[in-house]
């Protein structure tokens, strides 16, 4: 597929990587919709992409919420005239060990089952209901071929502090090989891309020297810039013969 061929949904869009996305897509012809929560930051980036070749519209809502799923697709069909790629973007953090004893107290502390459920909700289950509502969408109405990026991580190896986040981007790579297998006959290519340490809000907010011990670990001695991940989201875009794998682009990093 070509880029300015895509009709395409970008959940998490607003901010972060997601917001590259949405630029960068428009910036190369593509229609894009971005999918958030954040109603002033869609409404900033209404403005900054209104100049851009692709058309950008926006709307709100949350991912793991089916009527809200639901209804962002019909708002991509109606803005767009049709709904033919979904980049699986949004995510949320809620770190914390499994069990962890407290230095001053001694007592045993668990991760709680709220930590583990909203994380699993929005990085599991978002794309889920978003893939198969947009994959739906293109078989009911023939817009195929048809393209759908999940949003991976270096993490789905495993990170200390991380089950509930490591457990969904590993099922987002199983969900990317299993949805390849079943939507290929549809004309749909599923991928994923697994990013490392990448320049966006959430490390930039982060203590100096806990960002510096993070890059030390990385072979090229640096972060990723979201263009960088793009770049990724580009080539499954384009090359017809990939589906159902996942490319890391994490700068050689090993977790």
């Amino acid at each position: 597929m070509k880029i300015e061929e895509l009709k395409v949904i970008v959940t998490g869009g607003a901010n972060g990587m997601g917001r590259t996305f949405v630029i960068e897509l428009a910036r190369a012809g593509a229609d894009v919709l971005a999918f958030d929560m954040n109603e002033q930051q869609l409404a900033s980036l209404g403005e900054e992409t209104q100049d851009l070749p692709g058309r950008v519209a926006t709307f709100t809502g949350n991912v793991s919420r089916e009527d809200d799923v639901k209804a962002c697709v019909e708002a991509c069909a109606n803005a767009f005239g049709q709904v033919n790629a979904l980049i699986n973007n949004a995510g949320i953090f809620k770190d914390g060990l499994l069990v962890k004893r407290d230095r001053t107290t001694g007592k045993v502390l668990r991760m709680s089952l709220a930590d583990w459920q909203a994380v699993i909700d929005v990085d599991l289950t978002g794309p889920f209901l978003c893939t198969r509502e947009v994959a739906a969408h293109m078989v009911e109405h023939n817009t195929t071929p048809g393209v759908i990026i999940n949003i991976s991580s270096v993490s789905r190896h495993g990170n200390q502090g991380q089950s509930n986040y490591s457990a969904a981007k590993a099922g987002l790579v199983a969900d990317t090989k299993l949805w390849g297998e079943e939507l290929a006959r549809y004309g749909i290519r599923v991928g994923a891309v697994a990013p490392g340490f990448i320049d966006t809000p959430i490390l930039q907010a982060m203590r100096p020297e806990v960002l510096e011990a993070m890059v030390s670990r990385v072979p090229l001695r640096r972060v990723g810039a979201p263009v960088e991940i793009y770049q990724a989201i580009k080539f499954i875009v384009e090359c017809e013969y990939f589906t159902g794998r996942c490319i890391d682009v994490d700068g050689g990093v090993t977790l």
